[in-house]
């Protein structure tokens, strides 16, 4: 399973693994993949700065790298009290009154209450100055091309740049940026995704940016068949994310309570694609919270950042709560095959011998 984008990366396996859980990145550099850790969660830098020294210190030398959010459009700028006069009160009085509904308790007072400034492109732009601290090799933007001057950071620091794109147009835009790597992905893909499916997207992209341009494959990928036919596209490797969710080292993190049984019963069906978590299409599990948003009377979703900030606490509340009925929790059509939860390096073990047996069954085909 080696092609050019492991000596662009220094890794074994041409498997990225995006992961809010520094234990899930970490583990995926040790066996061979490249791990990138998820920066938005991080309000405060000095937490980024800790978390990408432990980094550093357990990853056994390897590389790892880095994802951050900096969109593009105004209100992009200030912090989230100076942003807070934009959102109505009925969002507000919404957000309270389906909480109540759904029987979700608030938080002990003092916590949980901050919006989460990781949204904002101010915020981004520190993530970026943080970790080219560290020893990051890659650093991509889940909302396309980071400006101009961010890549140019990153390459002056030897760091190769990607950002996501759900239309060919998006990739050649990106390419245009001086963007390294496109990220093609699709729409069965869980977070923020365009509207066409992995099948038709991946391609597309690959013959639009040209052999000289690395594409990672996207959306709907957790199993080394679906990796191998990611590469049969033209790929030269796999972004993954949601598969990551079901593993052991995930539950390091805080804020996964409800979520296992939640994914650990759903089926493909069970998601859905909507603005209600970002203010940008993203895809969800389909719970009560989703159900609620989309009753009639419901508000129509803000712009983002405003949609993070109006929910940002009731995400926290939901979370811990941890009632799998009312999760907020983004996640891929892959969720149907998320049916027990494993350590990482046996993930990417089984990844890594599912690929090399669907390469030779394909071998006995007559052409």
């Amino acid at each position: 399973m080696r092609t050019p984008i492991c000596d662009l990366f220094g890794v074994e396996y041409p498997i990225v693994a995006f992961t809010p859980s520094e234990h899930v990145a970490a583990a995926v550099s040790r066996a061979g993949g490249l791990g990138v850790l998820g920066c938005v969660r991080f309000n405060d830098t000095e937490e980024l700065d800790r978390t990408l020294t432990w980094m550093d210190e357990n990853t056994d030398g390897k590389p790892y790298g880095t994802d951050v959010v900096m969109p593009m459009k105004v209100p992009t700028e200030g912090t989230s009290t100076d942003l807070s006069s934009y959102i109505p009160e009925d969002h507000r009085r919404f957000v309270d009154e389906t909480l109540l509904r759904l029987g979700v308790p608030p938080l002990p007072e003092g916590e949980g209450r901050d919006g989460v400034l990781g949204w904002l492109h101010s915020v981004a732009r520190s993530h970026v100055d943080v970790a080219l601290q560290h020893r990051t090799v890659f650093m991509a933007n889940a909302l396309g091309s980071p400006p101009v001057d961010v890549i140019e950071k990153c390459h002056a620091a030897g760091v190769k740049v990607g950002a996501l794109a759900g239309t060919a147009k998006h990739a050649l835009n990106h390419v245009a940026n001086g963007v390294d790597v496109i990220i093609a992905q699709g729409y069965e893909a869980g977070g923020h995704t365009g509207e066409i499916a992995s099948m038709v997207l991946t391609p597309e992209v690959v013959d639009a940016v040209g052999p000289d341009v690395p594409v990672l494959g996207a959306g709907g990928i957790g199993s080394g068949r679906q990796i191998a036919a990611s590469l049969a596209l033209g790929a030269q490797g796999v972004w993954m994310g949601s598969i990551w969710l079901g593993t052991e080292e995930y539950r390091n993190l805080a804020s996964n309570q409800g979520w296992e049984e939640a994914f650990l019963r759903a089926s493909s069906s069970d998601t859905v694609r909507t603005r209600i978590y970002t203010g940008k299409p993203a895809r969800l599990l389909k719970t009560k919270w989703t159900d609620a948003w989309a009753e009639e009377g419901a508000p129509a979703p803000l712009p983002m950042p405003l949609q993070n900030l109006l929910v940002a606490e009731a995400h926290n509340r939901i979370n811990a709560s941890g009632d799998p009925d009312v999760i907020s929790m983004p996640i891929g059509q892959i969720v149907g095959r998320m049916n027990r939860v494993r350590p990482v390096a046996d993930v990417v073990a089984d990844l890594v011998t599912e690929f090399g047996e669907a390469v030779a069954a394909l071998g006995k085909i007559n052409a």
